[in-house]
């Protein structure tokens, strides 16, 4: 079993209490173990952070630059244990955690070429002889609070920018995958960030809810997560001025229209769908038809689930791992049991899988339902595990009601030939992302990032985007005249 320690104004220390981190592959033994910190501790590494900003916000754009530079060289050349300590602590193959690992370097890269590009605008003044511009600066300290099911990839993508823009930062990693944080954490450390701009609260939430989210030098809340917990965070905020940014849950459906290369439309699906045991915001779990082809690409769909090998993260041939742990995959499993108490059709898994090796870990078959109505649970509430719902529809029209018919708006895909289904789609999906002829995950760095109605907050993640919620604007008007 490893042990880690946390990161608290640039030392690396221990409490003597711990928590233990298990693989859900295996949950018999842990794996490792991070300190649990207390609610003083937490207050600590606030005051780190009030600390490592006002340096850090006179710190060059430059130095700024060079060390999330560093810090993704570091991560690169760490890649292989880094992704063996993401498949431990969350169940990934190994594939998925190199992945999302050279993924978290690009997130450093980008925001460095970033941090070097113009802060503000020149803009005309009516009054003589006056010269007047907006500059963006940093806001303070912003409370990162990160899920579980990409534990790298997402501190990587909230710290990253808000650390370009000159912030501080507090990172709570979810408790039962905090070591991919830790390893983020110690990059930038070792490539010289100075002393508490980042800090690392490794703890039980319910311990030291209370000291992370009612510190007043919070500037801004940046959140991945469910919908229960991100808006009972977004109420406890409501009178104060912290800027929150939520990315929340997902339905996400993808269309299949008569003139689809089918084929492609089912491995497509799939891969969205069962990729990281459907434990990605993004993951298809909706499934709309038109009903000419909707017994051939549900053959299609059905052989193509089974042709998945479940196993553990680090077996190379595993091409479905498990689900994060015992608590996830009994969630899981009821949500499929609810779905056939309504009137849903198994068409192939809906169990438990404990053959063999897999007798002592999480994983759940890939299961795909059909005889789904609008008004059965699970085609309206978030699942997060290996589980597509299908309905046939009657025409275009139709399938872009049903995609709209849910209170998220993350993610939805088209599989069609005809270029315009594929634009007048792209207008009509009241979500954020929207692909035609490829799968509702997989947004690049670049890419702006988040969704609407109950999936987010007006504040987006990745790309130029993410600079809203990181910065604030001052206009500066000059008189040069006499």
């Amino acid at each position: 079993m490893r042990t880690y320690e946390t990161l608290l104004g640039g030392e690396w220390v221990t409490t003597g209490e711990w928590i233990d981190v298990h693989d859900p592959a295996d949950v018999r033994a842990p794996v490792a173990r991070v300190p649990a910190l207390a609610a003083k501790d937490v207050t600590r590494a606030y005051d780190h952070a009030e600390q490592g900003f006002a340096r850090w916000k006179r710190t060059s754009p430059f130095e700024r630059a060079r060390i999330l530079t560093d810090a993704a060289r570091l991560v690169r050349e760490r890649l292989e244990e880094i992704a063996a300590d993401v498949t431990a602590e969350n169940g990934k193959t190994l594939a998925e955690a190199r992945g999302e690992t050279g993924k978290a370097a690009d997130f450093l890269d980008y925001y460095a070429g970033l941090a070097r590009q113009g802060y503000g605008t020149l803009l005309h003044d009516a009054r003589p002889e006056t010269r007047t511009h907006t500059q963006r600066e940093p806001i303070g300290v912003i409370l990162v609070i990160s899920p579980w099911n990409d534990p790298l990839i997402t501190p990587a993508r909230k710290l990253a920018p808000l650390l370009a823009t000159g912030n501080a930062a507090v990172l709570k990693p979810a408790t039962e995958t905090p070591a991919s944080g830790l390893h983020f954490a110690r990059a930038l450390h070792d490539a010289g960030l100075p002393a508490g701009v980042l800090n690392v609260v490794t703890g039980r939430t319910a311990e030291i809810e209370e000291a992370l989210l009612d510190d007043p030098r919070i500037a801004g809340l940046t959140f991945t997560g469910s919908n229960e917990v991100g808006n009972r965070i977004r109420r406890r905020l409501a009178d104060r001025n912290v800027r929150f940014q939520g990315e929340l849950g997902g339905k996400n459906a993808s269309v299949v229209l008569k003139d689809a290369d089918l084929p492609a439309a089912a491995k497509g699906v799939v891969a969205a769908s069962f990729g990281q045991a459907g434990q990605r915001c993004t993951a298809t779990s909706r499934v709309i038809v038109e009903r000419p082809v909707y017994e051939e690409f549900t053959r299609l769909l059905v052989a193509e689930a089974e042709a998945l090998r479940a196993g553990p993260g680090t077996d190379p041939a595993t091409t479905l791992c498990p689900l994060a742990g015992p608590r996830q995959r009994d969630s899981v499993l009821a949500d499929i049991d609810r779905a056939v108490e309504q009137g849903a059709t198994v068409l192939t898994g809906g169990h438990a899988d404990t053959e063999g090796e897999r007798a002592h870990g999480c994983w759940v078959q890939p299961t795909v339902l059909g005889d789904i109505t609008p008004g059965t649970a699970i085609w309206r509430e978030e699942v997060f595990g290996p589980v597509l719902a299908l309905r046939a529809v009657d025409g275009f029209a139709a399938a872009v009601a049903a995609v709209n018919d849910s209170a998220f708006g993350l993610a939805a895909a088209v599989f069609t030939r005809d270029l315009g289904s594929a634009y007048r789609f792209a207008d009509e999906a009241e979500c954020g992302q929207v692909a035609v002829n490829t799968t509702t995950t997989g947004w690049d760095v670049h890419l702006p990032f988040g969704g609407f109605h109950d999936s987010g907050t007006a504040y987006k993640e990745q790309g130029e985007e993410v600079l809203r919620f990181s910065t604030r604007v001052k206009t500066v008007a000059v008189h040069f005249g006499g």
